[in-house]
């Protein structure tokens, strides 16, 4: 059984944000108003991370870097939630079960990564981007908790194909959003568990780390250093 993960090599990030706009599309994340981003009610499943400012006015410039969901191995968020609506899968992704959450906020108060999100009104997309709605994905109800799920529906999708050719799924054959649009090809995925892909030998280099691993969560989507 394969174990999902990521890797992005901020070496090569650029923060264009074109990740963050392809899971919002991708999955039908609501967009919200301007009153209700100025009370922090923005939903967003993967947002850059400002680390630091360099360089002195005009020339200045954010270091930042792109956070979803870390997909832990110990995720704290399950062991909290008292419906069981969020759950590790075989293949190693914290889901959700949105039908089963009662919005009590347990697991993003859980999550040191805060990168959990809850919806707070009924979902009523502008026209133009309606249109635009995944038709694989669910539009969540109001006052559930939404996350990053890697787009668990590619891989249930990418699953169904290859059965149809009677073949084995294949590294390529399933990737993300994000991992689709990088223009830079910053972000590495794949199973972890497999010794020859890309995203288990990037895991593997030096310059790999994972945000607050102290904490023991086992977070599967790492981060290589930038040279400077």
């Amino acid at each position: 059984m394969a174990k999902y993960g990521m890797v992005i090599d901020l070496n090569k990030c650029t923060s264009c944000q074109a990740c963050v706009t392809a899971c919002k599309l991708e999955n039908n994340v609501q967009i919200v108003s301007p009153d209700d981003a100025s009370e922090g009610r923005t939903m967003f499943w993967m947002k850059m991370l400002t680390l630091k400012y360099e360089g002195d006015y005009p020339n200045v410039k954010p270091k930042a870097i792109p956070r979803n969901c870390m997909q832990c191995d110990e995720p704290p968020c399950i062991k909290v939630c008292p419906v069981r609506a969020t759950y590790k899968t075989e293949v190693g992704i914290v889901a959700q079960i949105y039908p089963q959450c009662i919005g009590c906020r347990y697991c993003m108060a859980n999550c040191p990564y805060t990168v959990k999100v809850f919806n707070w009104y009924k979902t009523e997309q502008p026209k133009e981007v309606e249109k635009c709605d995944n038709p694989d994905v669910s539009v969540r109800p109001k006052g559930v908790v939404e996350k990053c799920t890697f787009c668990v529906h590619r891989l249930q999708i990418a699953e169904e194909k290859a059965k149809a050719e009677h073949r084995k799924l294949q590294e390529g054959d399933y990737v993300p959003a994000c991992v689709e649009v990088c223009p830079a090809k910053a972000i590495y995925f794949g199973d972890l568990d497999d010794t020859n892909s890309d995203v288990s030998k990037a895991s593997h280099d030096y310059r790999a780390f994972g945000l607050l691993e102290e904490l023991g969560t086992i977070p599967k989507v790492r981060y290589l250093n930038a040279i400077e």
